[in-house]
Order: structure tokens, then C-alpha cells, then sequence
């Protein structure tokens, strides 16, 4: 049975994605790099995993995907090389508002010195590395699965670094057996809610949840565009299916929806399950991105200003690729608005643990 190698260990899609490799059984075996400063809640993690799972094994080991050999001592790698067969690559810094340098150097060096790694290993039978759909930066229109072109613009440095990751995955095609998978915007399980942080589409859970109290809820600008949100069920069924699926090596997917909903069905809908009306009068967007310079209402409102570049981009993901695959494993992407009920009553339960939310600065 295949050895699996993690980096992003103890992070939820990591964590999810050894979950259910072991439920279906397809390893029983799983090495994780983990930083030193990450190691307690790694192996609180694990022990979580390996209850619920006692046939099967995580091996963490510390180390840096920052620094050559992954910063790992020769014995290990003597040990794990040879183990190796299917690599996934998730660790990254995937705040919005980071700062360039860090952003650059575990996003993009750090995948560098995955790469290097990589290439050493005599037994791969996949390499998943985990890019993101908005690699795009402010291309607008239609984008598609094979086109990785340099925008003229990102809206922040997690969009340009992980284009520059993504191109150094690219130049590899040629050389190991890959698979680039382009995420949407994740969400928690579309069955029950469930995530461990609330970024992405939950600061505008945070939003009306604190604005609530409010004569009413209005509108944010006047946005024509759609939103592409996933649920973690879906990039977990897909990122499986795909790893060991022959027709995905050498390819670059989209994992997105391929029926988004409009920005303001999205928000329209937010507002009525959360508040059990409908939003009413509308603040005109730039002031809204105004306010939002100002870090007093970002914490106060707990949303990130990066947020809203992606309420007036307009552009959609094509899925062709990615659907004439997955559609041999019968996986479809759950709608986000028939679901939204589950994320909401998960986030109503746990808004108040702080451990769930993300620091606004």
C-alpha cells in the first residue's frame, strides 16, 4: 500500500485529506513535515486521527520546506526516500493581507525546495501539489485549466506568490508524474458545516453577524459578479479521485464550481438565514473599501479589506477539464446555496471560540 507524504500538517485540508485516505483505505501509512513550533498541535492532531483509525500510521517529522532536504537530517531521508510514492504538497501562507516577503518565501522558495526534493525520489507515483484558482490575479473572463499567463495585476501577494509557486510546478510536468489542483474559495463541509477556521466567505458571516443587531442589513455595492466557493467535501472526494486517476497526471485542474451563484444571491441569502430578513438600501462599495482601510472597523466588522477585490472581478472558471475526469468517479460539486443552511448553523454554534477566528490587523 502507498506511503503518503503531507506538508500543511496539522492545517484542515491536510488533516482532512489523511482522514479520508485512511477511511478509504487507500494507504495506511502517512509521513507529515511539520515545523518544530507546530509539532504540539501536530501530534494532537494525529492522536485525533490515529483513534478514529487505529490500523493506520502518522509519521511526523520536523522540519522546514524553506530550507534544502526540506531541512531534514540525512538518516531520515534515507529512511523516507524510498517510502515515498504519492507527495502532496499543501503548506503555504493563504491569508490575504500577508506581507510579500513572507508570503515569497514559504509560497514560493518553499515550493522550490519541494520541487528539489521531489525530483528525488525513485518511487513517486504522484506529485498533487495544490495551487490556487486565483493564480489568475485581475484576468477577467473566461480562464481556463491549461493558460497559466501573468496578469498584468494581482489583488494581493498570496495571489502573485502562488503564481510563481505554480510556475515552478509547471516546469516540472515534463519531468515527474504530476497534478496541479486550482481550488476555489473553501468552505466547511457541505453536509455538516464543519471547518476550524472562519476565513473566506465567513467574514461576511462576521459582518452581518455583528451588524445584526441594526435597524438593517445593506447591501455592498452593486457587484454583477459570481463568487466561486467550494466545500472541503468536494476538494477531498476530487484531490483523492484524481491522485490515482491515470488521466490526471500531467494536468492542471480547476477545482471550482462550474455553477457559481452571484456575489449578491450569496450575500442576499447570508443575510436572511442569518438575520431572517432581506438586505435592505446599499452602501456604495468604495466607501465600504474606505471604511475597511481603517483597522478599527476591519476588526470591529472582523473582516480583511483584501476581501472585497473579488466582489466586482469578473471572471469564471472554466471546469471542462476537471469535470471529464471526475465524472468517471460520479463527483460533483454540492450547490453552495442549497448547502449555505449547514455552514451557517456551524458557525452560529461556534462564532463565540476565538480559537476559529482569524486575527484581523
Amino acid at each position: 500500500m502507498k506511503v503518503h507524504f503531507f506538508t500543511g500538517f496539522p492545517g484542515f485540508i491536510s488533516s482532512q485529506l489523511i482522514r479520508t485516505l485512511f477511511q478509504e483505505k487507500q494507504t495506511q501509512q502517512v509521513i507529515a513535515i511539520v515545523l518544530a513550533g507546530e509539532t504540539i498541535k501536530a501530534q494532537k492532531e494525529k492522536n485525533k486521527i490515529v483513534e478514529a483509525f487505529p490500523d493506520c500510521s502518522i509519521r511526523i517529522i520536523e522540519g522546514d520546506i524553506t530550507l534544502p532536504n526540506l531541512g531534514l537530517d540525512d538518516q531520515i531521508i534515507k529512511e523516507i526516500v524510498p517510502q515515498i510514492e504519492v507527495f502532496w504538497h499543501l503548506a503555504a501562507i493563504y491569508d490575504l493581507a500577508v506581507p510579500r516577503d513572507i508570503a515569497w518565501k514559504v509560497n514560493v522558495h518553499g515550493t522550490t525546495m519541494v520541487n528539489d526534493f521531489v525530483r528525488t525520489l525513485p518511487n513517486l507515483k504522484r506529485y498533487m501539489y495544490f495551487s490556487t484558482a486565483y493564480v489568475a490575479g485581475t484576468r477577467e473572463g473566461v480562464l481556463r485549466e491549461n493558460e497559466l499567463i501573468r496578469p498584468q495585476a494581482f489583488k494581493n501577494y498570496y495571489e502573485e506568490t502562488k503564481y510563481e509557486a505554480e510556475l515552478r510546478v509547471e516546469d516540472l510536468k515534463s519531468e515527474i508524474p504530476l497534478t496541479i489542483i486550482r481550488p476555489g474559495i473553501v468552505r466547511g463541509h457541505s453536509k455538516t458545516g464543519e471547518t476550524i477556521k472562519f476565513d473566506g466567505p465567513y467574514f461576511f458571516l462576521n459582518l452581518v453577524e455583528r451588524l445584526k443587531g441594526l435597524p438593517l442589513i445593506p447591501y455592498i455595492g452593486q457587484s454583477t459578479s459570481t463568487i466561486n466557493v467550494v466545500p472541503i467535501d468536494y476538494i477531498l472526494n476530487a484531490s483523492i479521485f484524481l491522485a490515482n486517476e491515470q488521466g490526471a497526471e500531467g494536468k492542471t485542474l480547476h477545482l471550482t464550481d462550474p455553477k457559481p451563484h452571484p456575489v449578491q444571491e450569496v450575500y442576499r441569502t447570508m443575510v436572511k438565514l442569518m438575520t431572517n430578513s432581506y438586505p435592505k438600501g446599499r452602501i456604495p462599495f468604495t466607501l465600504a473599501k474606505l471604511s475597511l482601510q481603517i483597522p478599527f472597523i476591519r476588526k470591529k466588522l472582523g473582516v480583511e479589506q483584501e476581501t472585497l477585490d473579488y466582489l466586482t472581478w469578473n471572471a469564471t472558471f472554466d471546469t471542462s477539464e476537471a469535470q471529464y475526469i471526475l465524472q468517471k468517479g460520479d463527483i460533483t460539486c454540492p450547490d453552495f446555496i442549497q448547502t449555505m443552511p449547514r455552514m451557517i448553523d456551524f458557525y452560529l454554534a461556534h462564532n463565540k471560540d476565538e480559537s476559529y477566528h482569524i486575527q484581523i490587523k
